[in-house]
């Protein structure tokens, strides 16, 4: 008798379900993902440009190694399906007062730049403050990241066979409180305190340990040569190839239930039966139940509250001139109070950091056309269910340009305010996220320990994404994908009798009870 592989549902197919995809095709299950949207990649999207697609996503590619192993462990290298290349420039940040500093791929180059813009004793603690970023980052990474259900007694011990790392950890300050001790000159510890806003935090709320965010960074940042989105084409196609299909533009309504355990997916034109499901939605989605009240209790609420911040991102293509640019810029706001100050309230910022990505301007190239830019300034998440106020986006869009022409930057012809996507639009994509692009806030020492993990309250409903452990971005849902993934097939028992070898290409397929059908309530 043979018996039929596990039909794995993946609701979803952001970067942590296309990679859990991938994996659990490999490993032999049947899998099945089902997208509200019409394209891969989740939050990983773009629009349409005069010059091509800009993205509208992610732009930093950081820890390398999690993509190689990704493919390779699927049998494929991922030079095969990409191209990478490592940037020189990490970014390129600008203040009011005319300083300008370059934070390098090489640390002695980024030393003597600090060294240059801010004087000796600034790159004495530049170099002070890398060292303990490394030495955290080390500590943490086995019992934290890499764990797929961490816990505090596990922290502790891996802290107390080291006691000095209690001194580097400061467990009672805040990443802005740290930073400040850290830093004599105030623009150092404005710049490193971004490092907070990377998972949707505010430094003078976000813990201290978040500057190991900047050793990932420091280990390599790359662009993917046409486009971040082609990250997530490239991963979806890899899955198609072996043998997962993806049905694009199909709502998920309801996680059906029985004995306690998922046993279909409902949409809105059929029943698909299922053996488990795996959730790369924002839990709050779960939570509020928008997937049916018998999956509300896979998520407590402290798992999916209090929100992360939500941003305003525009996506255009112009001229630009005034100011040379390199592919990854930051703008700073004179005073930080003046940004984090609305933003802890729940307010838009007058004044706002900006961060620029100048996707033609990787490598250290300088188009002579039109290139493609993708700005993005922190926001207050928005209530589910809100429009976005037309209003808001044009004073939104008008503070944003008056504060790049301030810098001497202009754009050419100049973005109108349809270019900018506001938090209430991410809410609308993201049903049961409130716009929040990180899920829940990462507020509190604490904080890290109240996501959920990748096995939900309940048995066989699983999840996946940046709303889970490990966290926000890109490498952690990538990593987050891998944990579910060894957590389906360890409780399943998968074996596969057939793991597919580097094959290319594939399309993706529907099976005839996943029909595509539109439908404007989802929560994947």
């Amino acid at each position: 008798m043979t018996l039929s592989p596990p039909h794995i549902a993946i609701v979803g197919a952001g970067i942590g379900g296309l990679a859990a995809a991938m994996r659990l095709a490999h490993a032999g299950a049947r899998v099945s993902v089902f997208e509200r949207h019409a394209t891969p990649g989740g939050k990983m999207r773009t629009v349409p440009s005069a010059a091509g697609p800009v993205d509208a996503g992610p732009t930093v590619l950081t820890m390398k190694h999690l993509f190689e192993a990704l493919f390779a462990n699927t049998g494929s290298p991922l030079e095969r399906h990409i191209t990478l290349h490592r940037e020189d420039i990490l970014a390129r940040h600008f203040w009011p007062d005319g300083t300008t500093f370059d934070l390098m791929a090489d640390a002695a180059a980024s030393t003597e730049n600090v060294a240059a813009a801010f004087g000796l004793r600034a790159a004495q603690e530049f170099t002070a403050f890398r060292q303990r970023a490394a030495s955290l980052f080390a500590t943490f990474d086995a019992p934290m990241m890499r764990t797929a259900n961490p816990s505090a007694a596990s922290l502790t011990t891996t802290v107390m066979r080291n006691p000095a790392m209690i001194t580097k950890m400061e467990p009672l300050r805040t990443l802005g409180q740290s930073l400040s001790r850290q830093f004599s000159d105030p623009r150092l510890a404005q710049l490193f305190g971004r490092y907070a806003t990377y998972v949707g935090g505010i430094p003078d709320a976000a813990p201290a340990l978040l500057s190991l965010i900047s050793h990932a960074e420091a280990q390599g940042v790359w662009h993917v040569e046409g486009g971040m989105h082609r990250l997530a084409q490239a991963i979806a196609t890899r899955a198609t190839a072996l043998g997962a299909a993806i049905a694009y533009n199909t709502d998920i309504r309801r996680i059906e239930m029985q004995d306690g355990r998922p046993r279909a997916i409902i949409t809105p034109h059929t029943r698909v039966p299922v053996d488990a499901v795996l959730f790369n939605g924002d839990p709050r989605a779960l939570e509020t139940g928008l997937l049916g009240t018998a999956a509300r209790s896979a998520v407590k609420s402290k798992g999916a509250e209090p929100r992360s911040l939500s941003a305003c991102v525009h996506s255009f293509a112009a001229h630009s001139s005034g100011v040379a640019l390199a592919g990854h810029n930051v703008f700073f706001c004179a005073d930080p109070k003046d940004e984090f100050g609305p933003l802890a309230k729940g307010r838009m910022p007058q004044d706002a950091t900006l961060y620029i990505c100048a996707q033609d301007r990787f490598g250290g190239a300088v188009p002579d056309s039109a290139e493609r830019f993708e700005i993005i300034m922190n926001a207050p998440p928005a209530p589910d269910g809100v429009p976005p106020s037309p209003k808001e986006q044009e004073q939104c869009h008008h503070a944003t340009m008056d504060r790049l022409r301030n810098f001497g930057l202009h754009f050419t012809p100049r973005p109108t305010a349809d270019s900018l996507t506001m938090p209430a639009h991410f809410a609308a994509m993201f049903p049961g996220s409130n716009g929040a692009l990180y899920g829940r806030s990462p507020h509190g020492m604490m904080a890290a320990f109240q996501r959920p993990t990748v096995r939900s309250r309940i048995p066989g409903l699983y999840l996946v994404g940046g709303g889970v452990h490990p966290g926000a971005g890109i490498p952690m849902a990538t990593l987050c994908a891998q944990h579910a993934a060894e957590a389906i097939t360890q409780d399943l028992s998968l074996t596969s009798t057939s793991r597919r070898a580097d094959t290319l290409g594939g399309t993706s397929t529907v099976s005839q009870t996943m029909a595509t059908a539109p439908s404007p309530s989802s929560a994947s």
